[in-house]
């Protein structure tokens, strides 16, 4: 791309690559001149200013001369001391060489010269000095001339041998250049293709080349700027037009010949930034850029149609060149590429500045603006080169890849020795693993999860463990693959059995009077209460504590008040013998006091002890409920405990709590609370997790005999960061392991498997990117799939003689038995009485999927109910009208968790009763009067069989019957609807969270009846949820928002929601993006 240019028919020099800024200098050229036939010549220096977008060069300074010039360069001779800018040496057409001063002439100084010298007797053509030492300068001229001059005494050159060592006959000199690498070395060529290469410490040439075709005019000779033994020659002839490079170690042919020019070349140029960049101007017109080493042309100037007579690479910015050519214009052009836009904009402002805009034509007026239709165009882009040039290359390079590799590579310089191929770059692979102790025991714990033995990987834990906490942790694990675990967990926590009995004993065979001292207390205590029946004279106590009140209240008959005393006093058998004096009745209350008193432990209320046992006494309220609950109540007891410890907020009652969290299997409660109190951060403290998260597993695995799944958003996200971690340090095949099914995971375990290569073990996981599916589109008559919400004929409905049903209050409870009721269903906004299945939910537990219900029903007595939890100790009395409902602290563990009575509990007994025969077909359904009144749901039917959205109501003890019957008369046609993303669940977790917390602490109607709104105004972001309707950065931004919201800080999560709406496009996200406001306003002025 041409970036400046100036009109002049100059020869031209480069400052050096040392100097800056960059000056570019033309001398007048010899042996051409322009249409105005002017005989002047001048020496000017131009600067490069590429801040400047027009094509001008800016004139340093000039110095008029008194003869043209055929060579000109510039030495950095003295460069940098006293501020010198180096030396411009000229070759003139009379034969004379002068040096100048660059800053004189840039200073109009009239000391600029500093040497002249007329020794050669014809014109000077060729220059060149020594880049090793910069005061030795070699010129050419005619006649064979050729001097070596010392620029610290120019007045005395000296000859490079004699004029009978160089060829005959003597021809002129018209190219002289000096070796690149070594100093000493210097060649010269001739026209007639002949090129002698100098040795200037023998003073005599070595070696002579020449074309066996005589056809070769040579026009340049340029040494490589890497191999001391490799030169080009040009040739000039339109016979022979191209470039031959030579070898001196094989100088009996060319080593290779360019030939893309059509006509003879005048000018050569080698970058020094990059041996694979060789520039040559022809006859032809054209400009190209070689590849020596491969002989191709990697681009092409765009030029004119003139012939270029000289072009020079820019030694300071190796992307620049110049080429001078006959028409009279010095062109500065980058091979780089880039767009002319700023340039044709420059030329059109400068055409415009050439007129007067007010007066154009000088008539006096001022013409009206021109208003011409500016069409949008389309920037000229000139490409760059072919190949990225060797100042933009690295050298060498690392990168970290996937799975722990280390990628680098070094480009090694090119042999010296020649070679037909270029040699391919060698990238070198490496695993590189920072973590060893990480991966040590990331191997053990695989080893274990491989071959089962985890109690001796749980006691090598044990014997390793740094502290008292840690190895209970351990212990308590370990306990989970042995037998009789609760007596076990029992025995940690400090209550054994056998060493109970050992103590008693003990005490036994110290004390053998400890059976004796027990009767004679006894003996005591008896007679003590006969005594407050029959007080003796000298016994009765008429003090005012509680001794003397009770004598007093026996005296006077008033055994109620005795008792109070007794109650009140904590002597709750006295209080019983003296009830018994008192009276049935006193007895009855008496009794019911003593129990409502002792509730929790006689009445097995383990709830309650729960709750209200003090926090240091945890060790004993675990210890009885491994002893007494029940084993559906067991799990759920243990983790309400747990809960407490953790919500003590002290480090050591958190790690308790994860001791209750194991005894119930609770995998996701155990991370959480760990998550919590330790930094999980680092790669050791994150295995530390794992090994207890994927232990406790087993243990489950191994009571339930199947796998577990755990559904917890933290340890996803663990696991993710923990494989991912596993994959950095070369283990592949571990990581995926660990990782489980969601999108971001899925992606990771698409990455491991292929990262793995061969060595890849299992299935391929499936692709976790969409596939893009092209078909034809269907006919219009062509019925639609329906996926969600399908419409139902009108014509449709199920006969009427199966459904009688009373019409149902709107606020009937949804749920089946005691469950919890399911999710609102908002009433449908389409046409016609069908409700539309908004957001179903999962069913209640009450609620028995239609694949579980056989045809026939069941033989199950007339006051159970399938589906109804059975009790775990028959011998409970219940109601014979109905079944009640389970009690509060029934709790039946499903997912990852123990079963009933975690681990060591005994099986529970399922309970058989006597047959009961199916309904008659035909039977109306309704007319069943009973005691007890059921509402149970129907997800997938209410959509269909036109039922209230609150569900039926069934005043029949054979409810699930009739469920039975209608699925029966299900059309094939289903309702179904997508689940949300599990990357996504997090929002709709979060946003109903926060509508909860708000109508909860809202006291006015107004904010009431908004957070209604909200609630079903939010179903539109769940749908473009289920449908991945929304782009990443409504994602990303829906995300911050959350967790803005998690963190309370809703001043920060308007301000995202403000950026979103202002970046996205509105009709995306009108449907739920300003209730997403209202609700973070109402939210942060209700402080919830």
């Amino acid at each position: 791309m041409r970036l400046k240019e100036i009109l002049r028919t100059a020869t031209q020099a480069w400052s050096p690559a040392a100097h800056h800024p960059t000056y570019l200098a033309l001398g007048t050229s010899a042996q051409q001149l322009d249409a105005s036939f002017n005989t002047t010549s001048a020496l000017e220096i131009f600067e490069m200013d590429f801040a400047d977008p027009s094509l001008e060069m800016k004139l340093s300074g000039s110095i008029t001369t008194t003869h043209r010039f055929h060579s000109l360069i510039w030495v950095n001779f003295g460069l940098g001391v006293g501020g010198s800018a180096g030396r411009l040496v000229g070759g003139s057409d009379n034969g004379t060489v002068t040096v100048y001063r660059p800053e004189g002439i840039m200073a109009s100084l009239e000391d600029a010269i500093v040497g002249e010298s007329n020794k050669h007797t014809g014109p000077v053509r060729a220059l060149d000095y020594n880049p090793f030492q910069s005061n030795l300068l070699a010129s050419g001229a005619n006649d064979s001339e050729i001097y070596i001059w010392d620029l610290n005494n120019f007045s005395n050159p000296m000859t490079p041998g004699t004029k009978a060592q160089v060829i005959k006959p003597l021809e002129d000199v018209s190219v002289v250049a000096w070796n690149r690498q070594v100093q000493h070395i210097m060649a010269s060529a001739s026209p007639s293709g002949k090129a002698v290469v100098w040795d200037l410490r023998k003073n005599e040439p070595i070696i002579k080349i020449s074309d066996h075709s005589n056809r070769m005019h040579c026009s340049g000779m340029l040494w490589h700027p890497e191999v001391a033994t490799q030169l080009v020659l040009a040739s000039e002839d339109d016979r022979l037009p191209v470039i031959q490079m030579w070898d001196l170690r094989f100088a009996t042919s060319p080593l290779k010949v360019l030939e893309s020019h059509t006509r003879g070349i005048l000018s050569i140029s080698w970058s020094q930034a990059d041996p694979e960049l060789l520039l040559s101007s022809a006859k032809d017109n054209r400009i190209l850029c070689w590849n020596p080493m491969t002989g191709e042309v990697i681009y092409e100037l765009p030029t004119a149609n003139q012939w270029c007579f000289d072009v020079q690479w820019c030694p300071r910015n190796p992307a620049l060149l110049s080429a001078a050519s006959f028409d009279g214009h010095i062109s500065v052009y980058s091979v780089m590429g880039g767009s002319l836009s700023a340039q044709q904009l420059a030329s059109v402002d400068k055409i415009s500045a050439s007129f007067d805009a007010m007066d154009p034509f000088g008539t006096g007026q001022v013409l009206p603006p021109l208003q011409v239709p500016q069409s949008p165009t389309q920037p000229t882009i000139i490409p760059p080169l072919k190949k990225p040039p060797k100042w933009v290359r690295r050298p060498v390079g690392a990168r970290f890849a996937f799975g722990g590799k280390l990628i680098t590579f070094e480009n090694s310089k090119p042999p010296q020795q020649p070679s037909t191929q270029q040699l391919p770059g060698q990238v070198f692979v490496s695993q590189v693993t920072t973590e060893t102790e990480f991966l040590q025991r990331s191997r053990e714990l695989q080893v274990a999860l491989e071959t089962g033995s985890f109690t001796s990987f749980c006691q090598a834990k044990i014997r390793s463990a740094d502290s008292e906490s840690e190895q209970d942790v351990w212990r308590f694990l370990m306990v989970n693959f042995e037998d009789e675990a609760r007596v076990k967990f029992l025995r940690l926590l400090g209550f054994s059995r056998d060493e109970l009995e050992r103590k008693v004993n003990n005490s036994i065979f110290l004390n053998h009077n400890f059976e004796l001292k027990c009767r004679t207390q006894h003996m005591v205590t008896q007679q003590n209460v006969s005594s407050a029946f029959n007080p003796s004279p000298n016994d009765l106590p008429f003090s005012v504590d509680t001794d003397g009140l009770i004598t007093q209240a026996l005296l006077v008959g008033n055994f109620e008040g005795a008792v109070d005393l007794c109650l009140s006093d904590g002597r709750f058998a006295e209080a019983i013998l003296l009830a018994i004096s008192g009276g049935e009745e006193l007895l009855k209350r008496t009794q019911q006091r003593y129990l409502a008193k002792q509730r929790n432990m006689v009445t097995q209320n383990w709830r309650d002890i729960v709750h209200s046992c003090e926090l240091e006494n945890w060790k004993e309220a675990l210890a009885a409920l491994l002893t007494y609950a029940h084993p559906e109540e067991f799990a759920q007891l243990c983790d309400m405990l747990g809960m407490r410890l953790e919500a003590g907020g002290s480090e050591k009652q958190r790690l308790q709590a994860c001791l209750c969290y194991i005894c119930s299997g609770n995998i996701e409660k155990l991370v959480g609370c760990w998550n919590q109190h330790r930094d999980c951060t680092s790669p050791l403290a994150l295995e530390d997790l794992v090994e207890k998260v994927m232990i406790l597993q087993k243990s489950i695995e191994r009571l339930r005999s199947e796998e577990v799944a755990v559904k917890s958003a933290i340890l996803a996200d663990k696991l993710t960061h923990y494989a991912s971690l596993l994959a950095s340090q070369g283990s592949l095949a571990t990581a995926m392991s660990y990782l489980c099914k969601t999108r971001v995971i899925q992606i990771l375990r698409d990455r491991l498997f292929h990262a793995q290569g061969e060595r890849a073990q299992g299935p391929q996981p499936p692709c976790p990117y969409p596939k893009a599916q092209t078909r034809a589109a269907a006919p219009d008559h062509t019925p639609a799939a329906v996926t969600q919400n399908p419409q139902r004929p009108r014509g449709h409905h199920v006969p009427k003689q199966l459904f009688h049903p009373p019409n149902a209050p709107a606020s009937a409870p949804l749920g089946f038995m005691s469950g919890p009721p399911g999710p609102p269903v908002p009433p449908s906004s389409t046409s016609g009485n069908i409700p539309m299945m908004h957001n179903p939910g999962p069913p209640p537990p009450g609620f028995i999927p239609p694949s579980s219900i056989p045809s026939t029903p069941p033989a199950m007595p007339p006051n159970m109910l399938p589906g109804g939890p059975v009790p775990m100790f028959p011998s409970v009395p219940h109601s014979q009208g109905g079944m009640p409902p389970p009690p509060s602290g029934t709790y039946l563990p499903v997912g990852p968790g123990y079963p009933q009575g975690g681990p060591g509990a005994p099986a529970a007994k399922p309970f058989s009763g006597p047959a009961v025969p199916p309904p008659p077909t035909g039977e109306v359904l309704y007319n069943t009067v009973s005691t007890a009144t059921f509402y149970f749901p129907l997800p997938q039917v209410a959509a269909v069989l036109h039922f209230p959205p609150n569900g039926l109501r069934c005043r029949s003890l054979k409810p699930l019957s009739l469920l039975a019957q209608l699925l029966q008369h299900l059309p094939t046609e289903r309702v179904e609807q997508k689940d949300i993303p599990a990357e996504h669940q997090v929002l709709k977790h979060t946003f109903d969270s926060l509508v909860q917390r708000c109508q909860l602490a809202a006291g006015d109607p107004q904010t009431k009846r908004k957070l209604d709104d909200a609630s079903k105004r939010l179903h539109h972001l769940y749908d473009k949820l289920r449908e991945q309707a929304l782009s990443p950065s409504i994602l990303s931004g829906l995300h911050e928002i959350s967790h803005c919201i998690g963190s309370r800080s809703y001043q920060r999560g308007l301000e995202v929601h403000t950026q979103v709406v202002t970046s996205s496009n509105f009709s995306e996200i009108s449907a739920f993006m300003p209730i997403l406001k209202v609700l973070m306003t109402i939210g942060n002025k209700l402080g919830v």
